[in-house]
Protein backbone atom coordinates (compact mmCIF):
# COMPACT_ATOMS: atom_id res chain seq x y z
CA UNK A 1 0.00 0.00 0.00
CA UNK A 2 3.11 2.36 0.41
CA UNK A 3 4.80 1.91 -2.52
CA UNK A 4 1.09 2.22 -4.50
CA UNK A 5 0.48 5.35 -2.39
CA UNK A 6 3.52 6.57 -3.41
CA UNK A 7 3.01 6.36 -7.11
CA UNK A 8 -0.26 7.96 -6.61
CA UNK A 9 1.30 10.72 -5.18
CA UNK A 10 3.80 11.55 -7.75
CA UNK A 11 1.57 11.07 -10.83
CA UNK A 12 -0.72 13.80 -8.72
CA UNK A 13 2.50 15.91 -8.36
CA UNK A 14 3.30 15.26 -12.40
CA UNK A 15 0.13 16.11 -13.56
CA UNK A 16 -0.16 19.31 -11.11
CA UNK A 17 3.43 20.17 -12.69
CA UNK A 18 2.34 19.71 -16.55
CA UNK A 19 -1.04 21.50 -15.72
CA UNK A 20 0.56 24.60 -14.26
CA UNK A 21 3.31 24.83 -17.36
CA UNK A 22 0.41 24.63 -20.00
CA UNK A 23 -1.72 26.94 -18.01
CA UNK A 24 1.26 29.46 -17.64
CA UNK A 25 1.99 29.06 -21.10
CA UNK A 26 -1.41 29.28 -22.31
CA UNK A 27 -1.84 31.95 -21.09
CA UNK A 28 0.96 34.29 -22.09
CA UNK A 29 0.13 36.95 -24.57
CA UNK A 30 2.55 37.06 -27.50
CA UNK A 31 5.33 39.21 -27.64
CA UNK A 32 4.78 42.32 -28.98
CA UNK A 33 7.08 42.90 -32.24
CA UNK A 34 9.65 46.25 -33.03
CA UNK A 35 7.63 48.98 -34.09
CA UNK A 36 10.25 51.98 -34.54
CA UNK A 37 13.88 52.02 -35.83
CA UNK A 38 16.33 50.00 -37.78
CA UNK A 39 14.59 46.82 -36.32
CA UNK A 40 11.09 48.06 -36.95
CA UNK A 41 11.44 48.96 -40.53
CA UNK A 42 13.18 45.33 -40.69
CA UNK A 43 10.63 43.91 -39.30
CA UNK A 44 7.85 45.86 -41.70
CA UNK A 45 10.65 44.76 -44.75
CA UNK A 46 10.31 41.12 -43.78
CA UNK A 47 6.21 40.83 -43.30
CA UNK A 48 5.71 42.96 -45.72
CA UNK A 49 7.68 40.08 -48.11
CA UNK A 50 5.50 37.13 -47.50
CA UNK A 51 6.40 33.87 -47.63
CA UNK A 52 6.98 31.78 -44.19
CA UNK A 53 7.99 34.45 -42.15
CA UNK A 54 4.85 36.76 -42.28
CA UNK A 55 2.48 33.13 -42.17
CA UNK A 56 4.44 32.05 -38.33
CA UNK A 57 4.84 35.46 -37.25
CA UNK A 58 1.85 35.79 -34.65
CA UNK A 59 3.28 32.04 -33.58
CA UNK A 60 6.82 32.42 -32.81
CA UNK A 61 5.96 35.91 -30.69
CA UNK A 62 4.04 33.54 -29.14
CA UNK A 63 6.16 31.23 -28.35
CA UNK A 64 8.99 33.92 -27.96
CA UNK A 65 6.84 35.35 -24.83
CA UNK A 66 7.62 31.26 -23.26
CA UNK A 67 11.21 32.07 -23.67
CA UNK A 68 10.99 35.00 -21.90
CA UNK A 69 10.29 33.00 -18.39
CA UNK A 70 13.92 31.19 -18.70
CA UNK A 71 16.71 32.44 -16.92
CA UNK A 72 18.95 32.81 -20.00
CA UNK A 73 20.72 36.15 -20.38
CA UNK A 74 23.49 35.62 -21.51
CA UNK A 75 22.64 33.57 -24.57
CA UNK A 76 19.90 36.65 -25.20
CA UNK A 77 23.05 38.97 -25.16
CA UNK A 78 24.63 36.83 -27.58
CA UNK A 79 21.92 36.42 -29.91
CA UNK A 80 21.07 40.55 -29.54
CA UNK A 81 24.57 41.00 -30.86
CA UNK A 82 24.37 38.24 -33.42
CA UNK A 83 21.42 40.01 -34.83
CA UNK A 84 22.73 42.91 -34.67
CA UNK A 85 25.74 42.54 -36.60
CA UNK A 86 23.75 40.75 -39.52
CA UNK A 87 21.91 44.02 -40.03
CA UNK A 88 19.24 43.49 -37.72
CA UNK A 89 17.82 40.39 -39.67
CA UNK A 90 14.51 40.38 -39.88
CA UNK A 91 13.76 42.94 -37.33
CA UNK A 92 13.03 39.91 -34.69
CA UNK A 93 14.25 39.98 -31.18
CA UNK A 94 16.67 37.64 -28.67
CA UNK A 95 13.86 35.57 -27.42
CA UNK A 96 11.76 35.72 -30.73
CA UNK A 97 14.97 33.79 -32.49
CA UNK A 98 14.71 31.24 -29.63
CA UNK A 99 11.11 31.24 -30.76
CA UNK A 100 11.74 30.22 -34.37
CA UNK A 101 14.65 27.73 -33.36
CA UNK A 102 11.93 26.25 -31.39
CA UNK A 103 9.32 25.78 -34.09
CA UNK A 104 11.92 24.52 -36.89
CA UNK A 105 12.70 22.09 -34.35
CA UNK A 106 8.85 20.49 -34.07
CA UNK A 107 9.03 21.64 -37.98
CA UNK A 108 12.17 19.17 -38.49
CA UNK A 109 10.30 16.73 -36.20
CA UNK A 110 7.12 16.24 -38.27
CA UNK A 111 9.26 16.10 -41.55
CA UNK A 112 11.84 13.37 -39.93
CA UNK A 113 8.70 11.46 -39.03
CA UNK A 114 6.96 11.47 -42.65
CA UNK A 115 9.77 10.65 -44.39
CA UNK A 116 11.00 7.79 -41.62
CA UNK A 117 7.00 5.89 -42.39
CA UNK A 118 7.45 6.68 -46.35
CA UNK A 119 10.90 5.06 -46.29
CA UNK A 120 10.45 2.48 -43.86
CA UNK A 121 12.93 4.03 -41.11
CA UNK A 122 12.82 3.79 -37.65
CA UNK A 123 11.38 7.18 -35.65
CA UNK A 124 14.50 8.10 -34.30
CA UNK A 125 16.11 9.29 -37.64
CA UNK A 126 13.34 12.36 -37.34
CA UNK A 127 16.19 13.89 -34.70
CA UNK A 128 18.22 14.69 -37.87
CA UNK A 129 16.21 17.12 -39.58
CA UNK A 130 14.84 18.35 -36.30
CA UNK A 131 18.01 19.10 -35.04
CA UNK A 132 18.69 21.03 -38.67
CA UNK A 133 15.45 22.93 -37.99
CA UNK A 134 16.37 24.24 -34.87
CA UNK A 135 20.31 25.62 -36.11
CA UNK A 136 18.54 26.90 -39.35
CA UNK A 137 17.84 30.30 -37.65
CA UNK A 138 21.31 30.36 -36.63
CA UNK A 139 22.98 29.51 -39.67
CA UNK A 140 20.90 32.06 -41.77
CA UNK A 141 21.81 34.75 -39.22
CA UNK A 142 25.13 34.27 -39.31
CA UNK A 143 25.62 33.75 -42.93
CA UNK A 144 23.91 37.57 -43.54
CA UNK A 145 26.38 38.64 -40.97
CA UNK A 146 29.01 37.40 -42.80
CA UNK A 147 27.75 38.96 -46.02
CA UNK A 148 27.41 42.20 -44.42
CA UNK A 149 30.90 42.10 -42.70
CA UNK A 150 32.31 41.16 -46.74
CA UNK A 151 30.20 44.04 -48.14
CA UNK A 152 31.35 46.44 -45.55
CA UNK A 153 34.74 46.11 -46.07
CA UNK A 154 34.83 45.87 -50.07
CA UNK A 155 32.78 48.80 -50.21
CA UNK A 156 34.60 51.06 -47.46
CA UNK A 157 37.66 52.22 -49.80
CA UNK A 158 35.70 53.56 -52.52
CA UNK A 159 32.81 55.25 -50.01
CA UNK A 160 35.98 57.04 -48.20
CA UNK A 161 37.87 58.37 -51.34
CA UNK A 162 34.23 59.84 -52.82
CA UNK A 163 34.21 61.35 -49.68
CA UNK A 164 37.89 62.89 -49.72
CA UNK A 165 36.94 64.48 -53.09
CA UNK A 166 33.25 65.98 -51.93
CA UNK A 167 35.45 67.00 -48.95
CA UNK A 168 37.90 68.61 -51.34
CA UNK A 169 35.43 70.51 -53.07
CA UNK A 170 34.38 72.58 -50.05
CA UNK A 171 32.24 70.10 -48.22
CA UNK A 172 32.10 69.16 -44.64
CA UNK A 173 31.75 65.46 -43.49
CA UNK A 174 27.97 65.00 -42.81
CA UNK A 175 27.76 66.87 -46.57
CA UNK A 176 29.98 64.40 -47.88
CA UNK A 177 28.39 61.65 -46.51
CA UNK A 178 24.70 63.02 -47.77
CA UNK A 179 26.38 62.76 -51.12
CA UNK A 180 27.14 59.35 -51.23
CA UNK A 181 24.02 58.42 -49.99
CA UNK A 182 21.74 60.83 -52.59
CA UNK A 183 23.95 59.73 -55.37
CA UNK A 184 23.82 55.90 -55.43
CA UNK A 185 22.03 53.52 -57.72
CA UNK A 186 21.90 50.80 -55.15
CA UNK A 187 19.86 52.12 -51.99
CA UNK A 188 20.23 48.82 -50.42
CA UNK A 189 23.54 48.43 -50.03
CA UNK A 190 25.00 47.91 -47.30
CA UNK A 191 27.58 50.72 -47.12
CA UNK A 192 25.00 53.27 -48.11
CA UNK A 193 22.29 51.82 -45.90
CA UNK A 194 25.35 52.35 -43.24
CA UNK A 195 25.85 55.95 -44.09
CA UNK A 196 21.99 56.65 -44.33
CA UNK A 197 22.21 55.58 -40.67
CA UNK A 198 24.85 57.84 -39.65
CA UNK A 199 23.16 60.81 -40.99
CA UNK A 200 19.64 59.97 -39.23
CA UNK A 201 21.43 59.80 -36.28
CA UNK A 202 23.64 63.48 -36.26
CA UNK A 203 20.10 64.23 -37.49
CA UNK A 204 19.17 63.21 -34.01
CA UNK A 205 21.82 65.19 -32.06
CA UNK A 206 24.33 62.61 -31.53
CA UNK A 207 27.99 63.96 -31.84
CA UNK A 208 29.96 62.41 -35.04
CA UNK A 209 32.14 60.57 -32.45
CA UNK A 210 28.97 58.96 -31.51
CA UNK A 211 27.78 58.11 -34.78
CA UNK A 212 30.88 56.23 -36.22
CA UNK A 213 31.21 54.36 -33.10
CA UNK A 214 27.88 52.84 -33.21
CA UNK A 215 28.74 51.90 -37.01
CA UNK A 216 31.84 50.17 -35.51
CA UNK A 217 29.45 48.53 -32.96
CA UNK A 218 27.46 47.65 -35.64
CA UNK A 219 29.91 46.28 -38.02
CA UNK A 220 33.03 45.64 -35.57
CA UNK A 221 35.41 44.72 -38.85
CA UNK A 222 39.03 45.61 -38.68
CA UNK A 223 38.58 48.28 -41.86
CA UNK A 224 35.84 50.18 -40.15
CA UNK A 225 37.65 50.69 -36.88
CA UNK A 226 40.86 51.67 -38.51
CA UNK A 227 38.03 54.37 -40.30
CA UNK A 228 36.37 55.60 -37.33
CA UNK A 229 39.73 55.51 -35.52
CA UNK A 230 41.37 57.83 -37.92
CA UNK A 231 38.46 60.25 -37.93
CA UNK A 232 37.91 60.76 -34.58
CA UNK A 233 41.34 61.38 -33.51
CA UNK A 234 42.19 63.61 -36.83
CA UNK A 235 38.64 65.61 -35.02
CA UNK A 236 40.42 65.42 -31.93
CA UNK A 237 43.83 66.76 -33.64
CA UNK A 238 42.30 69.36 -35.84
CA UNK A 239 44.21 67.29 -39.18
CA UNK A 240 42.65 67.98 -42.30
CA UNK A 241 40.02 64.88 -43.00
CA UNK A 242 40.17 64.87 -46.46
CA UNK A 243 43.53 63.90 -46.38
CA UNK A 244 43.58 61.29 -43.62
CA UNK A 245 40.34 59.90 -45.26
CA UNK A 246 42.80 60.10 -48.42
CA UNK A 247 45.23 58.12 -46.40
CA UNK A 248 42.60 55.67 -45.11
CA UNK A 249 41.54 54.56 -48.34
CA UNK A 250 44.68 53.69 -49.87
CA UNK A 251 45.72 51.88 -46.83
CA UNK A 252 42.51 50.13 -46.99
CA UNK A 253 42.82 49.24 -50.81
CA UNK A 254 46.66 47.87 -49.68
CA UNK A 255 45.48 45.63 -46.83
CA UNK A 256 42.94 44.32 -49.19
CA UNK A 257 45.81 43.37 -51.91
CA UNK A 258 47.88 41.86 -49.23
CA UNK A 259 44.68 39.50 -48.31
CA UNK A 260 44.30 38.25 -51.74
CA UNK A 261 47.09 37.47 -52.32
CA UNK A 262 47.33 35.70 -49.23
CA UNK A 263 44.09 34.21 -49.57
CA UNK A 264 45.55 32.70 -53.19
CA UNK A 265 49.04 31.20 -51.62
CA UNK A 266 46.44 29.31 -49.19
CA UNK A 267 44.21 27.76 -51.81
CA UNK A 268 47.68 26.51 -53.77
CA UNK A 269 48.05 24.26 -51.06
CA UNK A 270 44.44 23.70 -50.12
CA UNK A 271 44.27 22.25 -53.64
CA UNK A 272 46.87 20.13 -53.22
CA UNK A 273 44.63 17.41 -51.96
CA UNK A 274 42.04 17.42 -54.21
CA UNK A 275 44.42 17.25 -56.80
CA UNK A 276 46.26 14.28 -55.50
CA UNK A 277 42.80 12.66 -55.45
CA UNK A 278 42.00 13.09 -59.16
CA UNK A 279 45.13 12.18 -60.16
CA UNK A 280 44.93 8.88 -58.20
CA UNK A 281 41.23 8.29 -59.78
CA UNK A 282 42.59 9.20 -62.98
CA UNK A 283 45.37 6.06 -62.58
CA UNK A 284 43.09 4.22 -61.27
CA UNK A 285 40.71 4.52 -64.03
CA UNK A 286 43.46 4.29 -67.34
CA UNK A 287 45.64 1.54 -65.18
CA UNK A 288 42.70 -0.60 -63.58
CA UNK A 289 41.94 -2.96 -66.94
CA UNK A 290 45.42 -3.33 -67.79
CA UNK A 291 45.81 -4.84 -63.76
CA UNK A 292 43.12 -6.99 -64.02
CA UNK A 293 43.44 -8.17 -66.94
CA UNK A 294 46.87 -9.49 -66.13
CA UNK A 295 45.70 -10.77 -62.19
CA UNK A 296 42.95 -12.76 -65.07
CA UNK A 297 46.00 -13.84 -67.20
CA UNK A 298 47.98 -15.03 -64.35
CA UNK A 299 45.00 -17.02 -62.86
CA UNK A 300 44.76 -18.87 -66.31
Amino acid sequence: MGSTAYKIISLILIAAGVFLAVATLGSSEPQDSPRYGQRGLKRQEAIDEGGLFATTEPLMRLVASWFGYLPIADQRRDIDQLLKFAGDWLGITANEFFGLSFLGFFAGIGIGLVAASMGGYPPIVALVPAAMGAALPYFEASGERDRRFKEVNRGLPPCIDLASLCMGAGLDFPGAIRQIVEKSPNQKDTMVMEFARILQELELGKTRRQALENFAERAPTESVMDFVGAVVQAEEKGNPLGEVLRIQAQMLRMRRSVMAEEAAAKAAVKLIGPLMLIFLALMLVLMGPFAINITQSGFM
